[in-house]
């Protein structure tokens, strides 16, 4: 058993490997398998997941480090204001005594407590003034 895992350590060595892109092409083609299965049973959705499923190796093996990498921070520039958004709302879910918005301008999330009324809330990070009702 030694001996395979460190075949499969050279192997490795100088590949890419997984990331944020990576798993979240895998839990789409996951997705997309269960939809096909059990909604839509089309050819067309089909090798839409195989095509999926190979990029999604083909990035995992590739030893182009920096092309991935990049496209990695492509991805996470995309699904950061909505990774801020469940933020805030999960916090103002979860949170009963503050209340939670993002800076119109840098977006950052700014926490007031919840029942003063409208309010002027200033952002700690670009000091831009804004009003809200919390």
């Amino acid at each position: 058993m030694k001996r395979f895992q460190e075949s499969l350590y050279r192997f490795m060595s100088g590949r890419y490997g997984s990331d944020q892109l990576n798993m979240f092409l895998l839990v789409l083609a996951i997705v997309l398998i269960f939809l096909n299965i059990f909604i839509f049973g089309n050819q067309i959705l089909s090798w839409i997941v195989w095509i999926i499923l190979i990029y999604e190796i083909f990035r995992t093996y590739s030893r182009n480090i920096y092309q991935r990498r990049i496209e990695n921070e492509k991805f996470l520039s995309l699904i950061s204001p909505i990774k801020k958004r469940y933020l805030v709302i999960k916090n103002n879910h979860n949170d009963r005594a503050h209340k939670y918005f993002l800076c119109p301008s840098c977006k950052q999330m700014v926490r007031v407590p919840r029942g003063r009324g409208k309010i002027t809330i200033t952002c700690p990070k670009c000091a831009n003034k804004f009003d809200k009702k919390s």
